[in-house]
């Protein structure tokens, strides 16, 4: 049975880059009669999640709440390389993503395509970048998301929060809305630093479990009360998703 399920994840892997070049080929020839723009592009990454990529890799996805009906900065706990998947299947936003992303063959193609801001988290000049690059994109009038634990977290909360995007958010007056996400399986959680390993124990089982859920406007000039409002809200969010659902030990990690 294991290795009929490994057979199924890989099976997924191979259709998800079949249908990912599908899509990128189709919206190439479109090029012919009409200019390429970003919204398009995020129109793009949109309906390939909603009708492709999430039914093929068996995401069960319960969501609460809806995206804001303006442009904001959306901040979200880290658990999964899913994440963005799950949450860009409602949303249309430019992603803040680790630069390692840049290195996955037609993986970074599509995101390239489609909307990504890359970062490298050790480096404080490409950090400072792509701060300016959230603020640019939020006024040209594009959602952006980020995930501000900086990392992938494994506590049952969340991580301490970067404070650099609340406070561009916070100076620039652009509202912050939170985003909780959690999984229900220990294989969700990002475990290995092996790209191809994660995903092939993440989606060797017929279906994978996640809620998520969109929170309230946050509305301040105060990068503090940004923070603590994000933060506190997530965090709350998460442990009420975990209740009598979660089948996840995360006290065996020692961290929380």
């Amino acid at each position: 049975m294991k290795l009929l399920l490994y057979i199924l994840s890989m099976f997924r892997a191979v259709f998800l880059i079949a249908g990912m070049i599908v899509w990128m080929i189709f919206y190439f020839f479109t090029l012919i009669f009409v200019r390429h723009s970003k919204e398009r592009a995020l129109e793009l990454r949109h309906t390939y999640l909603k009708y492709f990529a999430v039914p093929l890799l068996g995401l069960k996805i319960e969501k609460e709440g809806n995206p804001a009906d303006q442009i904001v900065m959306y901040v979200a706990n880290h658990r999964s390389f899913a994440d963005p998947i799950v949450i860009c299947r409602y949303l249309k936003a430019f992603v803040v993503a680790k630069a390692e992303v840049a290195s996955y063959p037609i993986i970074n193609y599509g995101a390239q395509l489609t909307g990504v801001l890359y970062v490298k988290r050790d480096d404080k000049n490409s950090r400072n970048t792509v701060r300016r690059m959230i603020i640019e994109t939020i006024k040209s009038g594009y959602n952006i998301l980020v995930f501000p634990e900086g990392t992938v977290g494994l506590k049952r909360g969340t991580l301490e929060f970067k404070i650099g995007a609340f406070a561009e958010a916070v100076k620039n007056k652009i509202p912050i809305v939170p985003i909780a996400i959690e999984y229900k399986s220990e294989a969700d959680l990002w475990l290995t630093p092996n790209f191809v390993k994660q995903f092939l124990n993440m989606f060797a089982k017929i279906s994978t479990h996640v809620k998520v859920s969109f929170g309230p406007k946050i509305i301040t000039e105060d990068v503090d009360v940004a923070y603590t409002e994000a933060h506190g809200w997530i965090q709350h969010k998460m442990f009420q998703m975990q209740e009598g659902w979660s089948e996840i030990n995360f006290d065996k990690y020692n961290n929380g």
